[in-house]
């Protein structure tokens, strides 16, 4: 599969700024991968982050092929959410951004 950007150019650093780039992606992504998590169990992972916002952010996921959504048809309806490979591709630049924010974070 041929790449959409250049790498001679800034435009795969944009691309990938534009995965990670809003506020809680990372974190989300972070927690999913410990595995295939419900709407409910990642809220309770990431504190602070509203409904709304969250929903938002999964569909985004799903749209550029980070996350996977399962539906069940079941009384009341069942959502699971998994990482694809993509998703987890991600793994190491979070875990450099994990290390630079324990190397430079003032808390």
């Amino acid at each position: 599969m041929k790449s959409l950007c250049d790498p001679r150019s800034s435009s795969c650093v944009a691309f990938a700024t534009k995965v990670l780039g809003d506020k809680w992606t990372p974190l989300l992504i972070t927690v999913l991968l410990d595995g295939t998590l419900r709407f409910g169990e990642i809220s309770e992972q990431v504190p602070g982050l509203n409904p709304r916002t969250l929903s938002a952010r999964l569909s985004n996921l799903e749209k550029i092929g980070v996350i996977n959504r399962k539906n069940y048809p079941t009384a009341p309806p069942k959502v699971e959410y998994t990482l694809t490979q993509k998703g987890v591709d991600l793994y190491p630049i979070l875990n450099d951004m994990e290390k630079w924010g324990e190397k430079y974070s003032l808390v």
